[in-house]
């Protein structure tokens, strides 16, 4: 529960309120929610994006817990396309925790429409968590085989999943994206080795919680650092 702190400390920062930061150039920044979570609890980080000078777009999703595939298939790419076709440049992907996951996999997708894609707290390279939390994975896996059928694959909602999400997923992010991990030693509900790429120009450790890093001022610098670089890679 340390999040709820987290938010009251983003609140008392100049990072906040966009001061000491680059500013923005007006670029779409599509925003994407953890698992089991909406994008109302992202209302924080979409509204201080729009502050600091960008264009930013809830992703579209219910609830984050359905085949990914699916998700990006029905509703996130729909976001992206609308967001390409108002500003008319590349975009820039922030996601959360699972959504930060299912942000690298669409940057893997869509290399030609994403200009960075930015991970928070998101265990990218394999899954490492609490026994509460992969229980509750494996109830919403039997529900997806169960509404779904023959709609997707016998071992959606897992690693071993063949679908385009998860092939997309194992590839490297392009190299002309920017690409930005940002993690905490004391995440609480995944391995925070599992959020790092290994590379020390794209890691980025910060103090904090996992679910308080939607809220974190230290990452919401380093956010506004990266989204500023890779305008001045364009």
């Amino acid at each position: 529960m340390l999040f709820t702190a987290e938010i009251l400390l983003l609140h008392a920062t100049p990072v906040y309120y966009g001061f000491g930061i680059p500013r923005g150039d007006g670029s779409a920044v599509v925003i994407i929610p953890g698992f089991l979570g909406t994008d109302l609890y992202l209302m924080e980080l979409h509204a201080w994006l729009g502050r600091i000078g960008y264009q930013p777009y809830f992703s579209g999703i219910p609830i984050n817990a359905e085949c990914p595939n699916l998700l990006v298939q029905r509703h996130l790419n729909q976001t992206i396309e609308r967001a390409l076709a108002e500003t008319g440049r590349r975009i820039h992907l922030i996601g959360h925790s699972l959504g930060g996951i299912i942000a690298r996999s669409v940057a893997s997708q869509r290399p030609r429409d994403i200009a960075s894609v930015i991970t928070l707290a998101a265990p990218f390279r394999g899954t490492a968590t609490s026994r509460t939390i992969l229980r509750v994975a494996e109830g919403i896996r039997l529900r997806i085989l169960q509404e779904h059928g023959r709609g997707v694959l016998p071992d959606c909602y897992t690693g071993r999943c063949t679908c385009n999400f998860v092939d997309s997923l194992k590839r490297d992010v392009p190299d002309k994206m920017l690409e930005t991990a940002i993690y905490t030693r004391d995440d609480g509900i995944v391995d925070w080795r599992y959020c790092m790429t290994r590379n020390p120009e794209v890691d980025f450790e910060v103090p904090g919680t996992h679910i308080g890093m939607a809220f974190n001022p230290s990452a919401y610098s380093i956010v506004a650092d990266r989204l500023a670089k890779a305008q001045s890679s364009k």
